[in-house]
């Protein structure tokens, strides 16, 4: 047996020729992390050692230390979240396939011995797969061209990643801001109904309207436990998505408030452009096209070709000499003829044409789509900053001047000041929904939106809304601590507090979205004048 080894040229020559590929998944990783770096901010190479996961550790201590933004909450998900290793994994299989093609099938070794008469014969074969070779280089294209796509594929569910961990930054700010209104609403109806009390007890006002004053505060009270119940949920979920514990929920604080909307926004042929040239999945699914275009071209060439094995046999028997020749062995085309394997491959091209087409076609639809979705968003936050915020704040001096002269009650008052809440909240989560509307735009063209680099100007805080009138600002002597948020009168030219470039914004700790309370206009429709 081993002499006959040495006499095959032909099974080493095999061995050769179906030699190790050598397919590093660190280069494919690389590659995964170029494409994302190329649409979004990359925050680590991957790593699987102890040193790479001690760096790691202190990436996320410096990333949770400083107030958070949607790059860095990103950055916190590439890290943390264990969709991340999940994805790099897939790299794996895509490797291991590329290894499979690029070798031939293992060589067969067949014995047989048979006796008859006292004379013994012994037949050795051995064979090694000649399809195989044939189409070993073709194989290893299509192979290497897989494992193109699969990072496309990897890097394009990083770039979906990013969006959803943007999207929820977004929501958990603009909920923060939203629980913070909405505490201050119920405050102030709190204080509305405490009056309410004493007017009651002294005898000023009746029954029902003590009652409308209660139920308004109960309302607004439950509102703001609804609030503050989704600033949690919303939270937890960025959490979750960046892939910290629930214990680490609190040690990290939004960088609010949110910014302003662009000075312009991008114009739509430019984004269309973008996203034909920048979709990872739309680059992907042409791949696969190129792929099987390729695959079909294979099966019509090698149409004939079935199972075919070449080796060398050597037979010997007792007291002859050993003989031994090289052998072949095929399978004749004569009712299979690779039709199957064409249809298959013609019908699988096909579809991924049509796949394609398809994801061409919603790609436009969904630019299209988020450009109007980012121009109603931006127009509504417009409205708010520019005319219903200023409104109620006019109409709040004018109450406030009413009530100094006796004109109106403090109920009055307070509603009127209820509702200058309510129009910021409103403000607050129009410009939230803004942002909303443009990340679902950005992942629509698969990368950032140029305008992105001219973000500057911050919206107005909640404490700066919510803050109480400094010292010598109070109107006429009233005393602003008896309904506990009135604020200075903004007088009807005066919107500096809508100035963003003119003021301080401070930062509170609340988070999630919470839910636009309804205004309840209707419940002081019987007061009067109590004074």
């Amino acid at each position: 047996m081993e002499r006959t080894l040495t006499r095959l040229p032909l099974v080493v020559a095999l061995a050769w020729l179906a030699g190790c590929v050598s397919v590093s998944r660190r280069d494919g990783a690389d590659q995964v992390e170029q494409l994302v770096a190329q649409r979004l901010p990359s925050a680590f190479a991957w790593r699987t050692d102890p040193a790479g996961r001690a760096a790691i550790d202190a990436r996320v201590a410096e990333l949770v230390a400083a107030p958070l933004t949607p790059s860095s909450a990103f950055a916190l998900a590439q890290l943390r979240n264990p969709q991340i290793a999940a994805r790099y994994a897939e790299l794996g299989i895509a490797q291991a396939d590329v290894v499979e093609a690029s070798r031939i099938g293992n060589p067969t070794l067949a014995v047989s011995t048979a006796q008859a008469d006292g004379v013994r014969k012994t037949t050795t074969e051995l064979g090694a797969p000649l399809a195989d070779l044939l189409l070993l280089p073709s194989r290893r294209r299509l192979a290497e061209a897989e494992y193109v796509r699969a990072q496309q594929t990897i890097a394009n569910a990083l770039v979906d990643l990013g969006a959803d961990t943007e999207r929820d930054w977004y929501a958990a700010a603009g909920a923060e801001q939203v629980a913070a209104m909405r505490a201050a609403v119920s405050k102030a109806a709190a204080a509305s109904a405490e009056l309410a009390q004493r007017f009651y007890d002294a005898g000023n006002i009746n029954a029902l309207q003590l009652k409308l004053e209660q139920a308004a505060a109960s309302q607004a009270r439950i509102a703001a436990t609804s609030a503050q119940a989704e600033a949690t949920r919303a939270r937890l979920a960025l959490n979750a998505r960046m892939g910290l514990s629930g214990a680490q929920s609190q040690a990290w604080r939004l960088d609010v408030p949110l910014a302003s909307p662009v000075a312009a926004e991008d114009d739509l042929d430019a984004l269309l452009k973008l996203a034909h040239a920048q979709r990872l999945d739309l680059s992907a699914a042409r791949r696969e096209v190129e792929i099987l275009s390729d695959a079909l071209g294979v099966a019509r060439r090698w149409r004939l070709l079935g199972s075919v094995e070449v080796g060398v046999e050597t037979e010997t028997e007792t007291g002859a000499k050993r003989v031994t020749g090289p052998t072949l062995s095929l399978a004749l085309p004569l009712f299979n003829q690779g039709q199957a394997a064409i249809a298959r491959a013609q019908a699988q091209l096909e579809i991924s044409r049509a796949d394609l087409a398809q994801l061409e076609l919603a790609i436009d639809n969904d630019v299209r789509l988020g450009v109007e979705r980012v121009a109603a968003m931006r127009g509504i936050a417009q409205d708010y900053r520019d005319a219903l915020v200023p409104q109620r704040e006019a109409a709040v001096a004018r109450q406030l001047e009413r009530f100094n002269y006796m004109l109106i009650g403090a109920f009055e008052l307070l509603l009127t000041k209820q509702q200058e809440y309510d129009a910021y909240q409103g403000y607050l989560e129009a410009v939230r929904d803004y942002w909303l509307a443009r990340v679902d735009l950005a992942r629509a063209i698969g990368t950032r939106l140029p305008s992105e680099t001219a973000i500057g100007e911050r919206t107005i805080g909640v404490e700066a809304i919510v803050a109480p009138p400094q010292a010598g600002e109070g109107h006429g002597g009233v005393d602003h601590s008896t309904m506990d948020h009135s604020k200075p009168d903004p007088g009807e030219a005066d919107h500096a507090k809508m100035d963003h470039s003119k003021m301080d914004h401070s930062r509170m700790d609340h988070s999630g979205p919470a839910p636009k309370a309804t205004q309840d206009d209707a419940k002081h429709d019987e007061h009067g004048d109590h004074r």
